[in-house]
């Protein structure tokens, strides 16, 4: 007697990246190119995204069933009671969600980018603070698109062991010190979940 095999299907889970800003949905499609990773990175047309178009653009990704990470600046909200309210608020409605991971970086994602180079965590008044720290490592950086749609620096920042490097001093960091990046959680997300 034949055996009867069950066919299975696997219900693909949609992966979404939300970007605050230009920067991070460059870095995020530059990764996407150089480890082959499947996911989608919103807004689509690169732009500043606000903590409540974020907030709706995770719901999006999420109501069926899809997961959400969002990738964002906390300096702001370090400065600004309003914006604070606002990261606190998204904290709280997604602190449960398991198809929800929340990537941020105080003061920037500059401070990531920093990690590759420096086992650092020390204050940073801004974000152009941060930034002028990291010329030293990559003198051409600018938050432009003639800069960041190259590749290149992305692939530098990925050489070397550097990248491990940046998972490793972020995650042993965590929120002891003066900054912290929480972005090397998608890259754990990204090998966990099997993205490629």
């Amino acid at each position: 007697m034949a055996r009867k095999i069950e066919n299975r299907v696997q219900k693909h889970r949609s992966v979404t990246i939300i970007g605050e800003g230009l920067t991070e949905q460059y870095y995020f499609t530059h990764i996407r190119t150089l480890f082959g990773y499947h996911y989608t990175i919103k807004p689509y047309y690169f732009s500043v995204t606000s903590l409540v178009e974020m907030d709706k653009k995770i719901a999006e990704a999420i109501k069926d069933g899809g997961y959400a990470i969002a990738v964002f600046d906390a300096d702001v909200a370090s400065r600004n009671e309003a914006e604070k309210k606002k990261q606190e608020s998204i904290r709280k409605k997604y602190s449960n969600k398991k198809n929800v991971l929340l990537c941020d970086s105080l003061t920037s994602i500059e401070y990531w980018f920093l990690l590759h180079y420096e086992n650092t965590n020390r204050f940073f008044k801004d974000s152009a603070a941060t930034e002028k720290e990291l010329a030293k490592h990559i003198p051409d950086y600018e938050k432009k698109s003639v800069f960041l749609k190259n590749i290149k620096w992305v692939s530098d920042l990925c050489s070397e062991g550097k990248l491990e490097l940046a998972k490793t001093r972020a995650k042993d960091f965590g929120h002891d010190g003066e900054s912290y990046s929480e972005i090397y959680k998608a890259f754990e997300f990204f090998e966990t979940m099997q993205c490629r």
